[in-house]
């Protein structure tokens, strides 16, 4: 087995978290705005349902082949080299997007608080970082979620008390003006998200109580939910019809907390919330292109192939969008379509293939073993 650490199903929950809210909740409200309106609020209500589907995905494959990973059954379920050559398609995507939020990370610290900063030293330092948690094992991340989450959490209700006097409730209204079409339309945007929660695949094998998994799958997916729903609640009711021209809305947001004017400019405590989470983030999914590549290759053990890997995430992150528009209009218009054909479309053909496989495989005749004498 490449993983020998355990964990508990309530970590499962608290690493799933930032999986979400790491990084959509700094670029999603401007590209929600732009298609739900006033109703940008509702968006991730609509995709909380996609959530829930992919934990119960998740779950559902792990129950049909307990103790493997996806790039495990991959080949149990559809032969040798088509499950290889998918299992590929996999990899290539987890290198992909984590580059993609690498990238992103490294624009909004180099665009908004070191300037001068080359940009390689934020992009391999945060590589690094993860890198050596990924090498410490699957428990080190779940401690470290374990810590940071309801650290997350706090700040970030924190900021949104701060807030609420410079609040016009007025805003929000009307609510679904037009109908239920523009939420739906700006639940697009966030599926990218929340097609992520199928990840689990790669971390049921290691959970201790494996009964509990999609309860606290659900709850991390309501959790994210709210959080995200709040922060599009919060920036509409500051901004308004100019929310859609922020690049970085919460941002924006926290520059205007002033309380009588000692407590202002508290745009470094988002800052503190999201480095935290996104480290979180980055490092999940480190981990598990590290797992599913020993797994693919067939290796004892995934630690020996975490730093090349970390050479790999660090490539395709330099390769990404040469701009933060370019970034953007790709998460905003591709990513969506990219991540549910890997996350959600597979996973669901993988599901009814192997469940007509079982049902073929027990309505078969009896082995030799079986008949009666």
């Amino acid at each position: 087995m490449a993983e020998q650490g355990k964990i508990s199903a309530f970590q499962l929950g608290l690493m799933l978290y930032p999986l979400v809210v790491a990084t959509a909740d700094l670029t999603v409200p401007a590209t929600t705005f732009k298609l739900a309106g006033r109703d940008l609020w509702i968006s991730p209500l609509w995709d909380a349902l996609l959530g829930l589907f992919s934990v119960w995905m998740a779950v559902r494959l792990a129950s049909l082949y307990p103790g493997e990973t996806l790039i495990q059954y991959l080949v149990r379920i559809l032969g040798k080299w088509p499950g290889k050559a998918l299992g590929l398609l996999f990899l290539f995507y987890y290198v992909h997007i984590n580059g993609n939020i690498v990238k992103l990370s490294q624009e909004l610290v180099t665009s908004n608080f070191l300037n001068y900063t080359p940009v390689i030293v934020v992009i391999s330092g945060l590589i690094f970082v993860s890198g050596c948690a990924v090498r410490g094992g699957l428990e080190v991340i779940a401690r470290t979620a374990q810590m940071l989450v309801p650290f997350i959490l706090l700040l970030t209700v924190l900021v949104f008390v701060l807030l609420t006097p410079d609040m016009d409730v007025h805003k929000l209204l009307p609510i679904m003006g037009l109908g239920v079409g523009p939420s739906l339309m700006g639940a697009i945007v966030p599926t990218a998200w929340f097609s992520h929660y199928i990840m689990i695949s790669f971390l049921l094998p290691y959970v201790k109580d494996p009964d509990k998994a999609r309860k606290w799958g659900f709850i991390a997916v309501l959790v994210a939910t709210c959080s995200l729903s709040l922060c599009n609640v919060y920036t509409l009711m500051l901004f308004g019809n100019i929310t859609g021209s922020f690049t970085y809305p919460v941002i924006q947001a926290a520059r205007y907390i002033s309380i009588a004017d000692f407590l202002e400019h508290l745009e470094a405590l988002v800052v503190v919330i999201w480095v935290a989470g996104v480290y979180l983030k980055i490092a999940i999914f480190y981990y598990v292109l590290a797992l599913g590549m020993a797994h693919w290759l067939g290796l004892e053990s995934y630690r020996p192939v975490v730093f090349p890997v970390g050479a790999l995430i660090l490539t395709f992150t330099l390769w990404s969008g040469p701009s933060m528009q370019d970034l953007v209009d790709f998460i905003g218009k591709a990513t969506p379509f990219y991540s549910c054909t890997i996350h959600v479309l597979i996973p669901v053909l993988l599901i009814l293939i192997a469940t007509i496989r079982k049902k073929a495989a027990r309505g078969g005749p009896p082995r030799p073993d079986e008949q009666p004498a």
